[in-house]
């Protein structure tokens, strides 16, 4: 299960975290959102130790979205060693964003 990140939170989770992170800016209201959630949610447990997952309810965090230009949700976006690897919008497939994670955080 994906955990969730705040504004508050967001620098010593993200931006300090030792293993890439990606990051889903969603909120309760986003049809596209809520069908996405189970793919991140999986994800979270296949990549455990190795690409933290988490969630940010923009709603509730708006400093963040704002800060990194978020327009539509949901939008994922990867960070490694605090800094923008990859970013996708929209709902995207599990195997799209294997081969992200993989490819750009693994690789």
């Amino acid at each position: 299960m994906a955990s969730a990140v705040t504004d508050n939170s967001f620098d010593s989770d993200v931006l300090q975290s030792s293993t890439p992170v990606l990051v889903d800016f969603w909120a309760p209201w986003c049809g596209p959102c809520r069908a996405i959630a189970p793919v991140i949610d999986e994800l979270a447990a296949e990549f455990e130790g190795k690409v933290s997952i988490l969630k940010m309810n923009v709603d509730e965090n708006p400093a963040t979205p704002g800060k990194y230009g978020i327009r539509a949700i949901p939008t994922l976006i990867l960070f490694k060693n605090g800094e923008v690897v990859e970013q996708v919008t929209g709902a995207v497939s599990k195997s799209n964003l294997s081969v992200l994670l993989n490819e750009k955080a693994l690789g």
